[in-house]
């Protein structure tokens, strides 16, 4: 059962590396993403409403940047897919998902800015760092709460272990992304704006081998 699970879990970290990280400045900003990231992680044991703050001033602003302006979407040779094919099939939050979760995010610090209380839920601030820290509770609340939202999601549309699967995938997604990427600045320096594929097709090379 566990060795299924981390199959999967390969599966979902390989798709989404080789059909949405094709560009040197995507893999490049997710690199940054990344590393803010494990810092909000380490500042969520001391201070969750500054670890809210840079994963989404931050970590999640670098890494859907990458995604919304950098990222290729005509038809992706390497993989012989279109771009609809592969947001039809995504796992987790396609474009199009992922333009609802960031307009919640960019939407709650003026509801809150011109409903105090937001709507009687919370204590009204009176200062602007007390509205910069109720603002951050509410991301971390819209974070939080887009995790559990698409994996229970998942529990119904495909199954349990999928949901949980790609959960734990994004929850450790900081990792495996410096992992990957963190050689990609340098050949971003060096002028490649796209990745040559060249994992890829070794990676496929060596299922093919093995099949």
């Amino acid at each position: 059962m566990l060795n299924n699970f981390l199959e999967q879990l390969r599966v979902q970290r390989w798709d989404d590396h080789r059909y949405y990280h094709h560009s040197r400045i995507n893999q490049s900003l997710h690199f940054v993403s990344a590393v803010s990231f494990m810092v909000g992680y380490v500042m969520m044991f001391f201070d969750p409403v500054a670890s809210a703050l840079i994963g989404w001033l931050v970590s999640m602003t670098s890494r859907q940047a990458g995604h919304f302006f950098f990222e290729p979407r005509g038809y992706d040779h390497i993989n012989q897919a279109t771009h609809e094919h592969k947001e039809e099939i995504k796992v987790g939050y396609n474009l199009q998902r992922k333009v609802v979760l960031m307009s919640i995010w960019a939407v709650s610090p003026l509801v809150l800015y011109f409903d105090p209380t937001l709507f009687g839920l919370v204590s009204p601030w009176v200062s602007p760092a007390d509205f910069v820290r109720q603002v951050a509770k509410i991301w971390l609340l819209v974070g939080i709460g887009g995790l559990l939202f698409r994996t229970v999601h998942l529990f119904f549309i495909r199954d349990v272990e999928t949901g949980l699967v790609w959960m734990t995938k994004i929850l450790t997604d900081p990792f495996n992304d410096f992992k990957l990427y963190r050689k990609a600045p340098l050949a971003l320096l060096r002028g490649e704006l796209i990745d040559p594929g060249l994992d890829i097709i070794e990676h496929d090379g060596l299922e093919e081998q093995h099949a």
